[in-house]
């Protein structure tokens, strides 16, 4: 008779087989996020650096692709067929270019290609509609994707080659252990479609893995799946913004007790929330939920994976948060200059920006 303790193990790892994704290894045509280049406009160039440069990958994209439609369709600004259309230009665009494998910047993106796949699966009518408005505004046809991913499968599943070239790693220089990392997965990454995901909503890995293989320990706390805080129209409505920001006052003031060195996001808005809204907060009421006075340092997945493989940190645009990084580059062991932090690309001085009253910055 087969032991207890063994079912139970066999038992777990099916349930954790459900939850794996399929991952193409190259050659995939690549859409920017339509906020992502405002917001932090060095992780998209550093994205393809890696996968280019550090990993050898055939990453092609063109200028001709736009904005998806998500937040205007999520915002009820645009009607579900005028976003399919500009989905199904988007896979034109990808088929002209002699690709099948579809990857994106932005996680919102992620859920509206999804969902036009799936809806298009459940009604074939309604993709055969949509094929007809995009020839009649376009003259152009496309092909489906045969894979899906979001950008931070791939760093996720390149993860332990960008380990073997690291340069740093997740480890504290001064105590030799780990850093410990808050990870925060974008909602319409795992919560629409959950088998379209790395773990699902209930397991999400995709993250996690990275700290792991980087050598840092993810923090696990009780809010550690609420939203950030953006949430479309609690945002873009003005008079909404208070459910904004007390939805990320939640989450900070949940993961303080747990000291984390920094957080890791996959999604456009959740560094932006992140990040912006502890400056808010801190004017607000004079509190900064880092050590020393310093907020928690916030970054996107390829910041981070720029970091562990030497990239300059002003190269990666870490200038532009609002919470300072460099308590974590200093804990990572990473050489920085206050010098070459606001400087432009040509080397001219930026000139500093205007500090908060509360937050330290370096």
């Amino acid at each position: 008779m087969q032991d207890l303790s063994d079912m139970i193990y066999e038992g777990k790892q099916k349930i954790w087989s459900d939850y794996q994704k399929e991952i193409p290894d190259d050659n995939w045509f690549y859409v920017r996020s339509c906020i992502r280049q405002n917001f932090f406009p060095g992780s998209e160039k550093a994205f393809l650096d890696i996968c280019r440069g550090d990993l050898g990958k055939d990453i092609f994209e063109t200028e001709h692709h736009t904005t998806c439609g998500g937040i205007a369709y999520h915002c009820d600004t645009i009607p579900q067929e005028t976003a399919m259309t500009i989905v199904a230009r988007q896979f034109a665009l990808m088929t002209e270019a002699g690709y099948d494998n579809y990857v994106c910047s932005c996680i919102t993106s992620f859920g509206n290609y999804i969902e036009t796949l799936e809806s298009w699966y459940e009604h074939p009518e309604l993709e055969a509609r949509i094929r007809e408005l995009l020839f009649k505004a376009t003259g152009r046809e496309f092909n489906k994707p045969k894979y899906i991913a979001h950008a931070s499968d791939l760093i996720f599943k390149f993860r332990f080659d960008i380990a073997a070239k690291a340069k740093y790693n997740l480890i504290n220089v001064h105590t030799g252990k780990p850093l410990r990392g808050v990870e925060h997965i974008g909602c319409h990454y795992g919560k629409m479609f959950p088998s379209k995901s790395v773990g699902g909503a209930e397991y999400p890995y995709v993250l996690c893995g990275m700290i792991e293989a980087w050598g840092g320990e993810v923090v696990d706390y009780p809010e550690r799946r609420h939203c950030c805080g953006y949430g479309f129209r609690q945002y873009h409505i003005k008079a909404n913004r208070g459910y904004s920001i007390s939805n990320t006052r939640k989450k900070f003031e949940s993961m303080e007790p747990f000291a984390p060195d920094f957080i890791l996001t996959n999604c456009p808005g959740c560094p932006y929330f992140l990040d912006r809204w502890q400056y808010a907060i801190s004017e607000m009421e004079g509190k900064t939920y880092g050590k020393g006075g310093y907020g928690i340092p916030v970054l996107t997945y390829e910041e981070l994976a720029g970091l562990i493989l030497g990239y300059n940190p002003w190269d990666l645009g870490l200038q532009l948060h609002q919470v300072a990084v460099e308590p974590l580059l200093d804990k990572m062991g990473i050489p920085w200059t206050a010098e070459d932090k606001y400087k432009g690309l040509d080397g001219k001085d930026l000139k500093y920006p205007e500090l908060p009253h509360w937050m330290k910055c370096c």
